[in-house]
């Protein structure tokens, strides 16, 4: 992360160089923060969001079939983020140590990145456009809310995700910077330091050209703001909005507590995602303008911190979204009961194995039976 801005600086110097040399940037602050928050916090991230997200998708794969137009949006949100926890790990290892995995690897690491990040984000607008649909135009949410239109939309969230990742896969590369050459040697030290010396590969942005760099460096985080952020912002806060509206017109306590749950969706989408796109955008908007190390030390604490933040939602997607509706609840229930008793199971095979097959028959026949009215998310 700290090398992208410096680096950036170094290629302008191969075709404007005036003779003087400046040393880079250490950000000795946010290498600091970086230690903390990288092993410790992210770890925690991991940790919590594989757990979360692989339990929506062995729900849906086990336990509940996908019935509604709901349920296909909240299966391809929970494999966005668990492909983006999967690869947090990777992120932080490359932010924090010299990148060893190579160039492939690389951009498939970026890329993936990018693409989680595109698509979670748009799933959460279908989702509350379908919200929309299923609360405020119920006359019309029939026709509109089919399995077929829900496979294309998500298709088509993918491909546009993908697509809006071009740039990404495109522009990162495995390299070894040029602050990262040994240099200043003098005669008597130059054999002990090239002995000593270690080459240290980045997987970051690169660019061939001034002009090259000036346009993606803004391209990228300026798509990333607008269709990863406001975009989505913008359909939720309409969509539910207009579901409030609806729902507080009914005299209903089912449909009030309802009203709780959209605004607690609402208010952690914004909270999480708000600070670091304002952070982003105002990096973006100064980010070849001239500033001091100290000012550009702390406005990398900033993205780091902010970042982390953003990193949380992928861990509460889960909870607001599946666990939050009490059909959701019961099918995790049922999950542990099936662990608890499978493990029993391996211990001791011959007491509990016909009871283990019984229940898990049982659990099977009631969770199939129950009556389901399109809606995993329970408003």
């Amino acid at each position: 992360m700290m090398y992208q801005q410096e680096e950036m600086l170094l290629n302008q110097s191969d075709y404007e160089y005036n003779g003087n040399v400046t040393s880079p940037c250490y950000h000795q602050n946010n290498n600091r923060v970086e230690m903390v928050i990288g092993p410790y916090v992210h770890s925690i991230i991991c940790i919590l969001g594989f757990v979360g997200n692989s339990l929506v998708i062995i729900t849906y794969a086990f336990y509940k079939r996908t019935k509604s137009m709901t349920d296909v949006y909240l299966l391809n949100v929970a494999v966005a983020d668990l492909l983006f926890v999967v690869s947090l790990p990777l992120i932080v290892y490359n932010d924090l140590s010299s990148w060893s995995m190579g160039l492939v690897a690389c951009k498939l690491l970026r890329g993936s990145y990018s693409v989680n990040l595109y698509s979670g984000m748009l799933l959460l607008a279908c989702i509350s456009a379908d919200r929309y649909i299923a609360i405020v135009q119920a006359r019309r949410s029939f026709r509109l809310r089919s399995l077929p239109y829900s496979r294309l939309i998500c298709a088509i969230v993918w491909a546009t995700a993908l697509l809006l990742s071009v740039p990404t896969f495109h522009f990162y590369d495995w390299y070894q910077p040029s602050h990262g050459f040994p240099i200043m040697m003098f005669d008597d030290d130059e054999e002990e330091a090239e002995e000593n010396f270690r080459p240290q590969h980045v997987c970051e942005l690169r660019f061939n050209n001034t002009a090259t760099a000036w346009n993606t460096k803004v391209a990228i985080p300026s798509t990333q703001l607008a269709v990863g952020f406001f975009l989505p912002l913008l359909i939720m806060i309409f969509c539910y909005t207009a579901v409030i509206v609806t729902l507080l017109r009914a005299k209903n306590f089912q449909r009030h507590k309802a009203v709780r749950v959209v605004l607690a969706v609402v208010v952690v989408f914004i909270a999480c995602h708000l600070p670091y796109n304002l952070t982003l955008l105002y990096d973006t908007v100064k980010i070849f303008k001239e500033d001091s190390c100290e000012a550009s030390d702390a406005l990398s604490v900033a993205k780091t911190l902010t970042q982390t933040i953003a990193y949380l939602h992928c861990c509460l997607n889960p909870v607001l979204y599946a666990f939050v509706g009490v059909k959701f609840r019961n099918h995790f229930r049922r999950i542990v009961q099936d662990l608890w008793c499978l493990g029993k199971r391996y211990i001791t095979p011959r007491r509990f194995s016909r009871v283990t097959s019984e229940i898990y028959v049982s659990t099977r026949r009631s969770v199939d039976g129950s009556s389901d009215n399109g809606s995993s998310f329970t408003m």
